[in-house]
């Protein structure tokens, strides 16, 4: 058989313990993609190798990423997006004649 070994499998679902994610509060059939409702808000659950277990609550869908993802939103505000330089270079449309 092709099964891991026991070790491996172990190690593979204690490296996901703490893990969070946020689940809408909407009523249908369990969790959904977040892009539906922004303005839904959140549970935020923590995985303790088990089981989804309650951990927070967030308004909406930007608290909760602010919640999930702290550092990502730091590091994004630090660094500015260069700007294009002068120049016409293969990837940039010709100027249109007048």
């Amino acid at each position: 058989m092709d099964d891991e070994p026991l070790s491996q499998w172990a190690e593979r679902r204690d490296a996901r313990i703490g893990q969070l994610r946020a689940v809408p509060l909407v009523t249908g059939d369990g969790p959904r993609a977040s892009h539906l409702n922004p303005d839904a808000p959140r549970a935020i659950q923590r995985w303790n190798g088990h089981l989804w277990e309650p951990h927070g609550f967030a308004a909406n869908l930007v608290e909760a990423r602010r919640v999930l993802f702290p550092h990502t939103e730091a590091a994004a505000t630090a660094e500015a997006s260069p700007k294009l330089g002068p120049g016409t270079g293969r990837h940039r449309k010709p100027p249109t004649p007048r």
